[in-house]
Formats: structure tokens, sequence, C-alpha cells
């Protein structure tokens, strides 16, 4: 079961970076010069692109860059092999070695520094951001959910159907501005939340301070879609077991309707709501791009849209497989942890 969905990851994986590094190629522009600047000579620009590997074909630019983004990988054993690639080496055959390392997504074009620092450097923030929006809607959802099931039928349940479905259909970057307008100004007076930044600065003495109050806005409108879907799913979740047979024999016993609903009709309802939100933390982990841009939150969605204006492909081919491994990984998680919960999952 395990061993399955990790092959089927690893296809998938190896999908999306052939479709991305042959799409990116076929994007305008030189690397070389982009590098180099306008003015560059054409022998500096050649060096440029030898340096890069921009003067092999395609297809060997293609193996080297898998082998560059493989955690473990063989290169020819020279003086500065661990000056270029952070990781170990762990066999040596000749002149060449084997290394167990981070994966290698070459130089940024824009920063002149390696692209996986810069993702790892703006990962946190987007992290931050995606569990605290995850955590917002699951909190929000089951407490709405909840109400509307039991209120089944009434104002309540229509008033929350409604909003909840109106929260599906507006789409994340015309939240965003609305929430960004309405409470970074018209509203910025009373409430005093900032609109862009970070969660973490660097204060005059080289530590680090924590800003929560930068994350309220971002957080709370990424987990507006999330909230509303998870709404509907926990409604639909609690009806539904509330019709099985040994609920009504609880109530039939004369069980207290407040334990029978959080022993046995909530606890059994929220299996599927776990598999939606882990996707979900997925989704929002790779797919903030919107909310970041609009708040200006330094994560890898605003690291992507900023290296996309300025043609840096490294950092969009590095967001893009980074994002992508995430999600495939945290999916493979979600399987299993499915599996474990639900007894009624086949392991085949």
């Amino acid at each position: 079961y395990v061993l399955k969905r990790i092959i089927a990851g690893i296809g998938v994986w190896l999908t999306v970076v052939t479709l991305v590094f042959f799409l990116f190629q076929l994007l305008p522009g030189d690397p070389a010069r982009l590098i180099a600047g306008e003015r560059a000579d054409p022998e500096t620009i050649e060096l440029i692109r030898k340096e890069l590997g921009l003067d092999k074909p395609a297809i060997i630019r293609f193996l080297n860059y898998l082998n560059d983004i493989s955690p473990i990988s063989i290169y020819k054993n020279t003086p500065d092999l661990t000056r270029k690639y952070t990781g170990i080496k762990i066999l040596i055959i000749n002149n060449h070695v084997i290394m167990l390392k981070l994966p290698y997504f070459s130089i940024s074009y824009q920063f002149h520094s390696p692209v996986t620092e810069l993702i790892l450097e703006a990962l946190p923030n987007t992290i931050a951001l995606a569990i605290s929006a995850i955590f917002i809607a699951l909190v929000l959802s089951i407490i709405f959910g909840s109400l509307s099931a039991l209120t089944y039928g009434s104002i309540i349940d229509t008033i929350i159907i409604t909003t909840s479905t109106i929260g599906i259909s507006v789409p994340s970057f015309f939240a965003a501005l609305v929430v960004a307008w309405l409470f970074g100004y018209v509203l910025r007076d009373y409430i005093g939340l900032p609109i862009s930044g970070s969660l973490f600065e660097q204060d005059p003495l080289g530590g680090i301070v924590i800003q929560p109050d930068r994350l309220i806005l971002p957080a709370l409108t990424l987990g507006i879609r999330p909230t509303a879907i998870l709404t509907q799913i926990v409604r639909g979740a609690i009806l539904e077991v509330m019709s099985e047979r040994y609920v009504l024999t609880g109530y039939a016993k004369g069980l207290p309707r407040f334990r029978l609903f959080t022993r046995y009709i909530l606890r059994n309802a929220l299996n599927p709501v776990v598999t939606v939100a882990s996707g979900w933390l997925a989704a929002l982990l790779t797919g903030a791009f919107f909310i970041e841009y609009v708040f200006s939150w330094q994560g890898i969605g605003l690291l992507a849209i900023k290296a996309l204006q300025k043609l840096d492909l490294p950092v969009v081919m590095g967001v893009t497989l980074f994002a992508s491994t995430i999600f495939i990984i945290i999916n493979i998680a979600v399987d299993i942890i499915y599996g474990i919960l639900d007894p009624r999952v086949s392991y085949k």
C-alpha cells in the first residue's frame, strides 16, 4: 500500500520535472545575456553560457538538471565540489563521487545566490501562513458546520450555507484585494493591523523578532476558501452520521446530547474532513501566490512572482519543483494516515 503510493508519487514528480524543464526552455530571452547585462561583449556572454551549461544540447542539460535536484547525485571529484553543493560524500569511485545532498536548483540570475538558499529563506513565512490559514479554517468550519447541521432547515442553516457558497465562489485574489482595502485602509485607524511584511524580522542587535500581527490578515484571507468548503463537508458528514442506527439508539437510550454529539457523531464525521484539510494544507503551502503578492508576504509565492517578472528562470523552476514535491509528499502522507484512521480503507 505504502510502496505503491511512493512509486506513483515518484512517477508524478518525474513527469512534473520533465514538463517544467522543457516548457521553460521555450520561454524567450537569453539567460546568459540577462546575467551579463545588455552591454556585455559576446565573449563574456559565451563564457557565462559555458559556465551554466547552456552550450550543451537540451537532453544533456536535462540529465544534468535531474542529477542536480536529486538527493543522491554523481559528480566528478573536484576540490570545489562541496563549496558548490551542500552535502556529504558517501562513496568515491575513481575520479567520481556519490553525494547525499540538498537539491541544487542552480544560481539565481537576479540575486546571484543559490536558489535553494532563497527558497529555504522564504519557506518559514509560507509555512507559517499556510498552517495558520488551515488552523483557522478547521476551527471555523467545525463550529459553523456543526451549528448548521444541528439547526438543519432553519434560518441559521440557510445563512451558513449561503455564506459558505459565496466563500467558495470568491477568487483568492479578489478576496485579498477586498481584505487589504477594508482592513488595511478603511479600518486601519481602528484595528491597526499591518497588511505587508514578514513574520520574522531582524532586530538591530542581530536577533530575530516574531511579529504575529502581520500574519493575521493574510492568514484570514487565505483561509476563506478552505473554511467555506470544509464547512459544507462538516455539515454533510454530521448529517450523514446522525442518521446512523447507533446514533438513533443513543438518542433512544437517553444519552446526553452533548456527549453523544462530541464522542460519537463529530468524531466519526471528521474522517473526510481530515483528508480534505490535509489536501488543502498542501494546496495552501504551494498556492498562496496571490495572497503573498497582495500582502507583500515574504514567502516562496512572492519570490516566484518577482523572479518571473525578471525572467529569473532558475528561481521560478526551483519554486515550481519544490512546491510540487511538497504537494506530492503531503498527499502520500494523507493516503497513509487516512488508511490508519479509517479501517474501511483497503490496502491494495
